[in-house]
């Protein structure tokens, strides 16, 4: 695939702090709708919804990533992202911009063994005005 992509994260909030997955994962971005509860699903999972003919489950980022839960408004939003032929729908906060991260401007996660949340986070990315947080997908889609 070309090299142009590969530095390029979508960027999203949630709980007033930025992160980031990287856009060849990410399918698209909508708007929030209603979704159809699964019965015995892990509380993260929100659901599924009709989208364009799948049907896409939706986690919970907040839920998902231990932060407290907070309402939907009119700025959540949906990140269908793709990996491993697993389609999720993750709602967050927010969502942004695209923003390039070249791979010297990433440092590792923090590392700790008290706190299992810190696997889903891949690095920390560094921008002139913030640090992004990027996820690392894979554990995100887990169980």
């Amino acid at each position: 695939m070309s090299s142009s992509i590969d530095n390029k994260y979508v960027i999203f909030k949630l709980n007033k702090e930025y992160y980031g997955i990287p856009i060849d994962m990410v399918i698209s971005i909508e708007r929030m709708q209603k979704s159809t509860r699964i019965p015995n699903a892990p509380k993260y999972v929100k659901g599924v919804i009709n989208l364009r003919g799948e049907v896409v489950s939706l986690i919970d980022l907040r839920q998902k990533l231990g932060m407290e839960l907070t309402e939907v408004n009119n700025n959540s939003r949906i990140i269908v992202v793709s990996h491993d032929d697993i389609f999720a729908g993750l709602i967050v906060d927010s969502s942004s911009e695209v923003m390039e991260i070249h791979n010297d401007s990433i440092d590792n996660a923090p590392n700790t063994n008290e706190n299992d949340n810190l696997s889903y986070i891949h690095g920390i990315g560094k921008t002139d005005d913030r640090l992004i947080i990027l996820l690392e997908l894979s554990k995100i889609l887990e169980h």
